[in-house]
């Protein structure tokens, strides 16, 4: 379902990357709670840009498929496995 949303203005819709370990290397498991919050993920959508006063569009600088780095705290979570969030919140688009 929110694979179809188109985010509108300046916003990004993230996929977040999970990670992978749930145990600790002495075999602890952590429960979800305890985990932090991922922050990283994969460009989903992007809004057609940042609205200037005078009315101009800026188009975004991350583009669909992008793998981008964000805050901790940024955003909105939409479920557990996407986000909607700023392009002022992406810190950095990850080089594969």
């Amino acid at each position: 379902m929110f694979e179809k949303i188109r985010p509108l203005y300046d916003r990004v819709l993230i996929k977040k990357i999970e990670g992978q370990e749930e145990k600790t290397a002495g075999g602890i498991i952590i429960p979800d709670a305890a985990k932090e919050k991922a922050q990283t993920g994969i460009v989903i959508a992007v809004g057609q840009g940042h609205r200037t006063e005078q009315g101009t569009v800026i188009p975004l600088i991350v583009k669909v498929g992008d793998t981008v780095f964000f805050t901790k705290y940024a955003g909105t979570d939409a479920d557990k496995e996407y986000t909607v969030l700023r392009e002022d919140d992406i810190l950095g688009i990850i080089n594969k």
